[in-house]
């Protein structure tokens, strides 16, 4: 934001204040708009459904799937992967395909699955036990993709699994290795062009940061307040933001540690994570308050938003402050994400 676009402006040569003529202010008023309508013309992207928090369950315990109608969270997963034990991969398997469609009818978030890493040989079953009873599930959770030919392993696997059945499938994959870092933009690029053959099919829509994995990859030392994972924090957010894709945040293992819990929270939202992991029931509603606009934030948006319509500038001042596009596209999240929690 350069120029005051009002009448009476600082001159850029001098510091003076000097009056612009309205015709000038229109013509600077003018390119304002031209830069911002080209500034937003970005990728085509789905609305997503809000994953504010994503619990797992073990797919093989019936007990604790059978309670998922009843949490009041965004997203639930159906593990077969890190909360499964080796012996028991085929009863999480069929376990899922057994109840899926029931649950789906009492649970109102997004009811995923999360499947095992490409690379161990057990994904391909995993695959072929979700697509075989018809009922696909909303999304799928892909751990551990460290490269671009691992998306188009799945991708491809995927789509030619469920060719008959009529639903677009969300794909969420797992960053947890520094090879997955690095590789993540191509990774993102793989996917994109996969699910692009077959739009009807499926499509990427979030990447995951599973910190833990990462740790013991890079062999990091964790501490309380994990400046160790800046870094690979904010590259994921910026990547996945980059393409229009939510980031979920990494979980926080110590689950009766409330307040430690609700500042990392806070912390990811502030860096612009859509959303964390959870691993237990009372973790779900700190998480998703933290990663909610609060009752002011709201307002504010709702109040910016009215000034912007009745504003005939590209630039106006909103509570004492000089308002442009930018704050004015925060101000529109703020409202959708609303809606969308609403829903």
């Amino acid at each position: 934001m350069a120029w005051n676009i009002f009448s009476n402006t600082i001159c850029q040569s001098c510091g003076c204040f000097k009056l612009f003529t309205s015709s000038y202010t229109k013509v600077l008023s003018s390119k304002l708009t031209r830069n911002i309508s080209n500034a937003t013309k970005l990728p085509k992207h789905k609305i997503m459904p809000p994953r504010r928090a994503l619990l797992y369950v073990p797919g093989h315990d019936k007990r604790k799937i059978e309670k998922i109608g009843s949490l009041k969270v965004d997203c639930v997963a159906l593990d077969c992967e890190d909360g499964v034990a080796l012996d028991k991969k085929d009863l999480a398997r069929s376990t899922i395909a057994e109840v899926y469609s029931e649950v789906q009818k009492t649970f109102s978030g997004d009811l995923c699955v999360r499947i095992n890493s490409p690379s161990s040989g057990l994904a391909e079953m995993d695959i072929r036990a979700i697509t075989a009873t018809g009922n696909l599930p909303s999304t799928i959770i892909v751990p551990k993709v460290n490269s671009a030919d691992e998306m188009r392993w799945f991708c491809n696997e995927y789509i030619s699994s469920c060719k008959r059945v009529p639903l677009q499938t969300s794909i969420i994959f797992m960053t947890e290795s520094g090879q997955g870092l690095l590789n993540l933009k191509e990774i993102i690029e793989a996917g994109i062009a996969a699910c692009a053959q077959h739009p009807t099919r499926c499509h990427i829509s979030g990447v995951i940061f599973g910190s833990d994995d990462f740790c013991a990859d890079l062999e990091i030392n964790r501490t309380s307040d994990a400046s160790e994972l800046t870094y690979a924090r904010q590259k994921i957010v910026a990547t996945a933001k980059a393409f229009r894709m939510q980031a979920i945040d990494m979980v926080y293992i110590d689950y009766k540690d409330s307040e430690g819990l609700k500042k990392q929270a806070t912390d990811g939202a502030n860096i612009g994570f859509t959303g964390k992991q959870v691993i237990h029931p009372n973790q779900i509603a700190p998480v998703q308050e933290c990663f909610s606009p609060s009752e002011e934030k709201v307002k504010w948006a709702e109040e910016l938003l009215g000034a912007f319509e009745k504003s005939t500038e590209g630039v106006f001042t909103f509570r004492g402050q000089m308002i442009d596009m930018p704050t004015v596209l925060q101000a529109k999240n703020i409202k959708r994400l609303v809606e969308e929690i609403n829903k």
